[in-house]
């Protein structure tokens, strides 16, 4: 664990004031402890230094946990899922939720709502500003244009996030194929398991209960770490060139990180 915790802050290198700074860069502290910062996907992420006795109840939080970190956004979920699994892994931090609204400001896919817990406010809010931080990378390989978009995501070791949103196995390669409209999200799914010995943990449809009725398809699995990548990089360029059919040729936000 502590060796994982080393190769992630090495990763997100940089002083907690570097952190603040980049993740708070589009709006201004509006002067409230609660606020942490802002990213890409009109994300947010705040932080309660001690949860009202009465919501700590309704949330069904754990006792232990006074204070709690909360991150999601508009547009996303799996850079948000994926940011939050590599916060886990560097802080004193447990996922306690995660919740896929139906969203994407009137796009095709999800929002998202993702819970931390911690004794101690000082993790729950640097968990808070990792996540936050990871997002550039994490939206790195999600593609889209006027009529949907593409994502993609991999990890070498799942941890909580993963296991909480997909049942990823703990310390296994874990990839992630997703695309809207859900007709070329089949043949995305179809394609991972053709190419690479992988193995299937779940397959969300609009009307199977896993995507909230958005008009998406993901596939979650995992395997061996080459397997996993090779699934994600042939679904990857047959989805660009199926989507790329319906508008302009999908494009990256950021840089592409598989």
């Amino acid at each position: 664990m502590d060796k994982i915790m080393e190769e992630v802050m090495k990763k997100m290198e940089g002083s907690n004031e570097e952190v603040a700074e980049n993740v708070g860069a589009a709006f201004e502290n509006p002067g409230m402890t609660e606020f942490v910062g802002t990213a890409m996907g009109n994300t947010i992420g705040l932080v309660i230094a001690n949860v009202d006795h009465n919501l700590h109840e309704a949330m069904k939080i754990d006792k232990k946990y006074r204070s709690i970190g909360i991150f999601g956004g508009r547009t996303g979920a799996g850079p948000q899922i994926m940011a939050a699994d590599e916060a886990v892994k560097a802080t004193n931090t447990e996922i306690i939720s995660i919740e896929l609204p139906r969203d994407t400001e009137g796009g095709a896919g999800h929002g998202s709502l993702i819970i931390f817990g911690a004794e101690d406010v000082s993790d729950a809010r640097r968990a808070v500003e990792v996540a936050l931080k990871e997002l550039e990378r994490t939206f790195g390989d999600v593609y889209g244009n006027e009529a949907g978009h593409l994502e993609f995501q991999y990890t070498a070791r799942a941890s909580y996030a993963c296991e909480k949103a997909f049942g990823a196995p703990l310390g296994k390669a874990f990839g992630l194929t997703v695309a809207a409209p859900a007709t070329i999200g089949v043949v995305l799914a179809d394609t991972a398991v053709k190419a690479a010995n992988v193995d299937i943990l779940a397959y969300s449809s609009p009307g199977n209960g896993g995507t909230s009725f958005s008009n998406e398809v993901i596939l979650a699995f995992s395997g061996d770490s080459g397997a996993v990548r090779q699934a994600i990089i042939a679904a990857r360029e047959v989805g660009i060139k199926l989507l790329g059919t319906l508008g302009a040729k999908p494009e990256s936000a950021t840089t592409p990180y598989i």
